[in-house]
């Protein structure tokens, strides 16, 4: 793969990662409800999580998916009770006025277990994948090529992620979220609700 092939591929998971979606709001909800630890496992997850649809798009995901596509939609129906699922829980949570942060801030197995199952859950991340990145590979691409794309996908998400939990978990940001608990839960509720209404009705 060329440099400028990979700038571009780059650019491309940059703005893939960066924008606003459920992935944004279930960083967010487990790092202000669970602190740093938590927000950087949840990052870190997804990104496995995109790593995974990665990897299958180079290995053919694409073909599957037009010729299979009971498949996708099964993939987008779970993607979107999981989301809506946290979208009850975070309402119910605003309910307490507060984070619990002696029982959440060790709560990793959940940041772990929400990061991984929103990126497969992601029907977004289906269509990014199959539609755009599946352009950077042909037939004669090397296996070098093909684990570069993997790889850098994978790094883009994860870092961008990563940076989104150390800055919410600042010193100086996180206080601030914690008065305003309430309202951040209702908000997050609110916002994955609407994200899996959108994700069910395609």
């Amino acid at each position: 793969m060329s440099l400028q092939l990979w700038l571009s591929l780059l650019a491309i998971c940059a703005l893939g990662a960066m924008s606003p979606g459920p992935s944004l709001a279930m960083v967010m909800q487990n790092t202000v409800g669970g602190g740093r630890l938590c927000g950087v496992i949840a990052g870190m997850t997804h990104a496995l999580g995109v790593g995974l649809y990665a990897g299958l798009t180079v290995l053919g995901l694409a073909a599957v998916i037009v010729h299979q596509p009971w498949l996708y939609r099964v993939v987008t129906w779970g993607g979107a009770l999981y989301l809506a699922w946290m979208g009850i829980q975070a309402l119910r949570a605003s309910g307490g006025g507060g984070f619990s942060f002696s029982d959440q801030a060790s709560d990793w197995r959940r940041a772990m277990r929400d990061g991984l199952l929103v990126a497969l859950g992601n029907p977004k991340l289906i269509v990014f994948f199959v539609a755009l990145l599946s352009q950077f590979v042909s037939a004669d691409l090397s296996a070098a090529g093909r684990w570069s794309i993997v790889a850098t996908a994978t790094l883009v998400d994860g870092g961008w992620y990563v940076l989104v939990a150390l800055l919410l978990s600042h010193s100086r940001v996180l206080p601030w979220l914690q008065r305003h608990a309430a309202w951040i839960h209702r908000l997050t509720g609110i916002v994955l609700l609407g994200l899996a209404a959108r994700v069910a009705m395609g």
